[in-house]
């Protein structure tokens, strides 16, 4: 996935700053004389993956057009303790301003590029590609799936309108039916003919079942590494297959080991830490090369 448009995130950045802003950042107006103008380096405390500078850089810009900022190194670059991310120069309340939101979003977006990357690393050599899901925080879908392939991650359906997945609860729906999966995979391919159609499996007997339906792919939720095995045996050849549930980095490359197309991971998003990273302004008079 590429970097959404600018314009598809800009609302956020708005919304950041005018809930960090207010009706102005009262310290720095307090405390900073008007004029002044300084330089800094956001600089990556511990080694991490990187993803948002663009966003970091349209954060500073909306706060004050003066403000020029130079990334040095490149989304998705996997960069060692102590490498300088970018710099920005200008109007000093400006950047001060703009500092704590620039690095909110930085800091989200490495994070999860970051986590992504030590997935990816577990399961290098085993064939399965680490999936990221629908587990996302309001209004940052697109980035954090941004930053998921930074970290070298894939994306699973952006939403709800993209591709079938037919889950428990949708099986329930239909009642009574004789073959509550044969008839989920009939309906949505009515329905939605040039959508894919992946169904949710609790067991191997009901992915043998999906398969059998003409499911493109069989999602093999909270199975343990022997019924993987076995269900990725059964399905060969008929359709993907992906596992999710229980999944960790502790556990990873057991699941991959059985065979699996793919693993989604929900903590890619829900549960990344925020990556480290620190603002750090240089002595006034001090510019940089920005």
């Amino acid at each position: 996935m590429s970097l959404p448009s600018e314009e598809t995130y800009l609302p956020l950045i708005q919304a950041a700053l005018k809930e960090d802003v207010g009706s102005g950042d009262a310290t720095t107006l307090a405390t900073v004389p008007d004029g002044l103008d300084g330089a800094a380096q956001l600089r990556a405390r511990p080694a991490m993956v990187v993803a948002g500078l663009p966003v970091a850089r349209s954060v500073f810009a909306a706060v004050d057009g003066r403000l020029e900022s130079r990334p040095r190194v490149k989304d998705g670059d996997a960069v060692k303790a102590g490498t300088v991310l970018m710099t920005v120069r200008g109007p000093l309340r400006s950047l001060l301003t703009a500092e704590r939101s620039a690095l909110n979003f930085l800091q989200h977006l490495s994070g999860v590029a970051t986590l992504t990357a030590r997935y990816v690393a577990a399961v290098a050599g085993t064939g399965a590609r680490i999936l990221d899901t629908r587990k996302t925080l309001p209004g940052w879908r697109l980035l954090e799936k941004y930053a998921v392939t930074c970290g070298g991650g894939g994306n699973h359906r952006q939403g709800l309108f993209d591709m079938i997945l037919i889950k428990d609860n949708h099986l329930a729906a239909l009642g009574n039916h004789p073959d509550p999966v044969a008839e989920a995979v009939r309906r949505a391919r009515q329905h939605a003919p040039g959508l894919k159609v992946e169904v949710e499996a609790d067991t191997v007997e009901q992915a043998v079942r999906a398969a059998q339906a003409g499911a493109d792919r069989v999602l093999l939720d909270n199975m343990s590494p022997d019924q993987l095995r076995d269900a990725v045996r059964r399905l060969a050849g008929q359709c993907e297959t992906e596992a999710s549930g229980g999944v960790t980095l502790d556990t990873v490359r057991a699941i991959a080991e059985t065979g699996v197309d793919y693993i989604s991971v929900g903590a890619l998003t829900h549960s990344a830490p925020a990556a480290d990273i620190g603002l750090d302004f240089l002595p006034l008079g001090e510019g940089v090369d920005a």
